[in-house]
């Protein structure tokens, strides 16, 4: 992101955490909302070697969040976010 794009960044907070069977973390940052969210994918030992920490929040470039479809799940999003905004500063490590 440039600093150009810094100025359009969207505040995201972590909303859900799990792991695979091929040793992935996938972390989604969804909007306050919950209408849209990011999902990232990195190798768990990748993060622990690069010393490399979920936050509690990213700020995201709008054009990489993607838009949640299922009601379900963007409500599930919107009170985790909220909860996350509640509890955490956006840098905690979490």
């Amino acid at each position: 992101m440039t600093d150009a794009d810094a100025d359009d960044a969207v505040r995201a907070w972590l909303v859900d955490r799990t792991y695979d069977d091929r040793g992935l973390i996938i972390l989604v940052y969804a909007t306050p909302d919950g209408e849209r969210a990011r999902r990232k994918e990195m190798a768990a030992t990748v993060m622990h070697q690069r010393g490399i920490s979920a936050t509690a929040a990213v700020d995201v470039d709008p054009e990489d969040l993607d838009e949640v479809t299922d009601a379900e799940t963007r409500d599930r999003y919107a009170a985790e976010a909220t909860r996350m905004r509640e509890q955490h500063d956006p840098d905690d490590e979490v």
